[in-house]
């Protein structure tokens, strides 16, 4: 499964660290699982004995991939994802994960988060940290023991796609949560407002005959939660916001001073509602993909730091889920392995430097989680990648590794392919994940 567990350089690069304002050609070099030196200065450092010394042929070196949005299926739905077909995070370029709670039985217990943390061990080949539920059985009423919950290992609390409807609950759990410096990861809609829509609310709805979800049942319950945050004074991050009001309202928040932070889906900076096309189910997310003058709001939102960090909304589903009429099918993506090249449409579009695009999914997460991964410092954890933004590839059915196929992007090419993948300073051998 791994190869190399002997000091590491890799030459020949271009070295992009965000989090330290790192683009320059250079080298990294990795001993005992963590980094030695990157960038220019690691030129002049001799290599430790005994290392191995990898060509980059000029290709970026960059942190690993940290992915706040990520479903498996383990444990109760093995047969779309467990922890150890994580291979499929490796091959794109992500090196730590953070499982969401909606699992059979829910994540809602100690000893379920130490389970999840055991079979990490076991089986993953990249980072697993366990989000817990925020409330039992994810049902949105009684709260989590969070203070347990953090304490056997939990990084964050999510009720994952459910939104807390009830204001009362949500303010007391983020005010039970601040008191054990606990993150609140919410996606916030009115599920009254949202109805029993399945797409983005407009003429494009109308023409396909399907129930509409407005833009006001994202936002109006974004601006109900800042106002909670205010309340609580407690530490949220929205999972997934999909329209410019929200950016608005979330902005609004960070200039009174709340601590909050803003998520958004790949697809959602990537795709629009008119790829739904003649019913593609692969298309059906949660919330739906909006317009493209929402996509390009959601860019400009990126560009400017009002939104934080972007995630794969990893989900997959098998095709008893997916095969169905657009309105019965199940909500859910793939995301893992093309999150990185669908982001570098946004590089190659000029709307975001590669740098930007980087730190939304390597030191942004890691600061908003309080992890030391996610940058090239010197003593943090040799997770890297290798990836040639310039290379072309064709995201095919039969190549990807997740045990389910539901890509939005099946058979289109995208541009940004990860060369290599590392791990604790251990080269993980795509051919053989």
């Amino acid at each position: 499964m791994y190869k190399n567990v002997n000091p590491l350089v890799l030459t020949n690069a271009r070295i992009i660290d965000p989090a330290n304002n790192v683009d320059e050609a250079g080298a990294v070099i990795v001993q005992d699982g963590t980094i030695l030196a990157a960038g220019a200065e690691a030129l002049n450092q001799g290599a430790p004995d005994g290392a191995k010394t990898v060509d980059c042929h000029g290709a970026v070196v960059a942190p690993g991939l940290i992915d706040m949005g990520v479903s498996v299926g383990e444990p109760g739905a093995e047969h779309r994802e467990t922890l150890e077909s994580r291979r499929a995070a490796a091959v794109g370029g992500v090196t730590t994960i953070l499982t969401s709670p909606n699992t059979d039985p829910v994540i809602d217990d100690p000893a379920l988060v130490d389970f999840m943390l055991r079979r990490a061990r076991d089986t993953a080949i990249v980072n697993v940290h366990p989000m817990a539920a925020l409330t039992k059985g994810l049902a949105g009423k009684d709260m989590s023991e969070i203070g347990l919950l953090k304490e056997a290992g939990a990084i964050a609390f999510s009720n994952d796609r459910l939104p807390i409807t009830n204001s009362s609950v949500l303010v007391r759990l983020l005010t039970y949560a601040r008191d054990f410096d606990a993150l609140v990861v919410h996606q916030a809609q009115d599920k009254d407002l949202a109805g029993s829509g399945v797409m983005n609310a407009g003429l494009r709805a109308s023409w396909l005959g399907l129930g509409g979800i407005p833009r006001e049942a994202e936002f109006v319950a974004i601006e109900r939660d800042m106002r909670l945050v205010a309340m609580a004074k407690g530490k949220y991050h929205a999972r997934l916001i999909s329209c410019p009001q929200s950016a608005e309202a979330i902005q609004k928040a960070k200039n009174d001073g709340l601590n909050v932070t803003a998520g958004i889906s790949i697809n959602h900076l990537t795709l629009n509602e008119n790829d739904i096309g003649p019913y593609r189910t692969f298309h059906k997310m949660s919330p739906p993909l909006r317009t493209e003058d929402d996509r390009q709001a959601m860019v400009k939102a990126l560009a400017d730091g009002t939104i934080d960090i972007i995630m794969s909304d990893h989900n997959p589903q098998d095709v008893e889920t997916k095969r169905h009429p657009f309105a019965e099918a199940e909500y859910g993506a793939l995301g893992l392995e093309t999150m990185l090249g669908a982001g570098m449409r946004l590089v190659l579009n000029e709307d975001i430097s590669l740098s930007r695009l980087l730190a939304t999914m390597t030191c942004n997460p890691a600061d908003r989680l309080g992890l030391p991964a996610g940058r090239l410092s010197k003593g943090a954890p040799a997770d890297l990648i290798v990836f040639d933004p310039q290379k072309p590839w064709i995201v095919e059915k039969d190549k990807i590794r997740s045990r389910s196929k539901n890509t939005p992007f099946e058979d289109e090419t995208l541009t940004g392919r990860v060369l290599t993948t590392i791990v604790a300073g251990r080269i993980l051998d795509h051919d053989a994940i």
